[in-house]
């Protein structure tokens, strides 16, 4: 497929077009409910977080890693005390969250009719199987000529998918939630980024306000916002390349 004249629009999927990070903190909750009697120390949300981050490189993003980081958790911060019944409340809180319902972000069905005229693409990190299973669910996957599920987001797996579907930076919008994995990669290899902010947004996703303000990219209220700026920004793209030719 080649995409090289055409604008390109990717968006992330968890917390851009459907909720998905306060399934996980609801879970967090139920976890520190029961490890509380084992480890009664005020910074049990910390030891949670930097066992989540300690495993990233061997269970990857979504629940069942964090399911399995948990009972890690679970196991460690009771000195082994922890019961087999606790242990299947984790699963549980894992299984939950892999099934939880998938109801759209407000303004996404009418944004992505909006921008049919587009090649659209997903761009999402986490568990295969996990990924897969919400993209069906959601009834929009027949909307995206490409999906692609990926182990991390950073400059090289977005210079990696520009050079798969031969999609020049200039070309290419990538619309996310988060700062860290969907907008400054994005900026910093010359592509366009469109930040909309979700009210629930995981720690490790996020930078500080001095770090961000180094690169340029846009930010709106509404994913219905959308179709407006990307009509607005194509539309002065070829005008000023008319003017130089």
């Amino acid at each position: 497929m080649t995409n090289t004249d055409k604008t390109v629009i990717a968006f992330d999927a968890d917390d851009t077009l459907w909720p998905n990070e306060h399934y996980f903190r609801e879970g967090e909750q139920q976890i520190i409910k029961l490890l509380e009697r084992y480890y009664p120390g005020e910074d049990l949300l910390d030891k949670l977080y930097q066992q989540e981050i300690k495993n990233l490189h061997v269970f990857g993003y979504g629940a069942k890693g964090f399911a399995l980081s948990m009972i890690e958790s679970l196991i460690e911060l009771s000195d082994g005390k922890v019961t087999g019944q606790e242990i299947q409340q984790v699963i549980e809180i894992g299984k939950m969250i892999m099934s939880s319902p998938i109801e759209l972000i407000s303004g996404v069905t009418e944004t992505i009719e909006a921008l049919r005229g587009y090649p659209l693409m997903i761009i999402t990190k986490g568990d295969l199987f996990d990924q897969e299973s919400k993209i069906a669910r959601s009834g929009l996957a027949d909307n995206f000529k490409m999906i692609e599920i990926v182990s991390e987001k950073d400059d090289a797996t977005y210079l990696r998918l520009l050079k798969k579907y031969h999609i020049a930076p200039e070309n290419f919008w990538m619309v996310g939630n988060s700062l860290k994995s969907d907008i400054l990669p994005v900026a910093h290899i010359g592509a366009h980024a469109v930040h909309i902010p979700h009210e629930t947004t995981w720690v490790h996703e996020m930078v500080s306000d001095k770090h961000a303000s180094a690169y340029n990219y846009h930010e709106l209220s509404t994913i219905s916002e959308l179709p407006a700026l990307i009509k607005r920004e194509v539309e002065r793209e070829i005008q000023k390349n008319r003017s130089v030719s």
